[in-house]
């Protein structure tokens, strides 16, 4: 089935706006995307009708909000196929996720002399939180290679593996080099040595979706907003054996069982791991989004944007002096870039006023860069709502900054 983006293109409000007397061509998706009709009349409902906490209240709003909160994680659930609703914790976003296991199974698992491993074009938010948990813990991080055209080298991944290793923590795709991993491959040879694997899906879940059970992954990781849902929320899903033995990594309310100041109990999964207040309006927001998703077809999405990529791929190959960062097989639709000597920003700035967005400088991927010798790329990340127009759009835009910064 073909995608009718023309009346996809209806249900996201923000599209039909005009920058700098410019129709919006909005090709900064990996950053966060756009949000949907849908998601925004959810969201604004529950604050004008049912806005009350959650699991705290015996009256009809705090179990409307209840209802639907949980309704949210079973519909997350569905959707990445966990086997149980509370393997899903809902956290601040993959930022978020990542952190939370860096100390939860950190604390449990890791000792002196033990082995992180990631890989080398891993976003900054895949890479500290290791670093900070193995200063504290007294392990190291090992870093798999990667090939100029952004794939990464499996057999010197193998030769890393050892029985030192207790986690691997890699992206499902990058976000600077759109590079589709062989994470399937990743987990079982990890798991061959008795490592636990971490897949930051942040840029990958909304691009063609995800089976962690199929996977086998023991962790998995994304942001509401980088598939049409609202900021500030994210999931991780765990084990539940993990999950169960881990030790909880912020202490509040709702994350116990019982209370006294000689011991505490906590609670039961998932909410041993969701102290506090959490961002309830966020989670149902993000099951608005994820129902859109499938309503409109996560493989027909992933086909399109493919289309969109070889497109685009091959119109910005024709500029003369342009070369592409990240040309590996299987990737999903993002393109980084450079022309000549031109710095990225002073690029950007021209295509703004041109009514084009795009990303420029790191992408919280600086490795990456430092791995290229470069500062920095213009990058465009499209989403299944961008036309073929639009990417006339966006190489119009860079030839007409190219002959000015020229």
């Amino acid at each position: 089935m073909s995608l009718d983006v023309n009346k996809i293109r209806q249900d996201f409000p923000i599209l039909t706006q005009t920058v700098y007397g410019k129709p919006l061509a909005y090709f900064d998706n990996g950053a966060t995307t756009q949000k949907p009709q849908v998601v925004i009349d959810c969201t604004n409902q529950i604050h004008t009708e049912l806005n009350s906490n959650i699991h705290r209240g015996v009256h009809y709003l705090s179990e409307q909000m209840t209802e639907l909160y949980e309704g949210a994680r079973r519909k997350v659930q569905e959707f990445i196929n966990a086997e149980h609703s509370q393997e899903i914790i809902f956290t601040s976003g993959t930022t978020g996720s990542i952190n939370a296991v860096a100390f939860s199974f950190g604390e449990l698992y890791v000792r002196p002399g033990d082995e992180i491993i990631v890989s080398g074009m891993e976003h900054h938010s895949n890479i500290i939180p290791w670093q900070m948990m193995c200063d504290r813990k007294g392990a190291k991080l090992r870093v798999i290679p990667f090939t100029d055209e952004g794939e990464l080298m499996l057999d010197e991944y193998k030769k890393l593996l050892s029985n030192k290793t207790r986690l691997v923590a890699v992206n499902q795709a990058s976000n600077s080099l759109g590079t589709v991993n062989p994470i399937k491959e990743i987990i079982d040879l990890a798991h061959g040595v008795g490592a636990k694997v971490l897949i930051d899906g942040a840029q990958g879940v909304q691009h063609g979706g995800i089976d962690v059970q199929s996977l086998d992954c023991d962790f998995y990781a994304f942001s509401g907003h980088k598939i049409y849902g609202p900021t500030g929320i994210g999931v991780l899903y765990g084990k539940e054996k993990l999950l169960f033995d881990m030790p909880p990594y912020q202490g509040g309310g709702d994350m116990v069982e019982c209370v006294s100041f000689e011991k505490t109990t906590y609670n039961s999964l998932p909410f041993k791991f969701e102290a506090g207040t959490s961002n309830f309006i966020g989670a149902i927001g993000l099951g608005a989004a994820i129902d859109y998703v499938k309503s409109v077809g996560i493989e027909d999405i992933a086909e399109y944007e493919q289309k969109l990529l070889n497109y685009a791929t091959d119109k910005l190959l024709q500029i003369d002096g342009l070369r592409i960062y990240g040309t590996a097989k299987h990737k999903i639709s993002v393109i980084s870039f450079l022309v000549g000597d031109i710095h990225p920003y002073d690029m950007g700035m021209i295509m703004d006023k041109l009514g084009v967005a795009v990303r420029t400088g790191t992408h919280c991927t600086q490795p990456i860069m430092d791995r290229y010798e470069i500062e920095g790329t213009i990058r465009a990340s499209m989403a299944f709502y961008n036309t073929f127009e639009e990417v006339d759009r966006l190489c119009e835009a860079v030839l007409k900054a190219k002959q000015m910064l020229e």
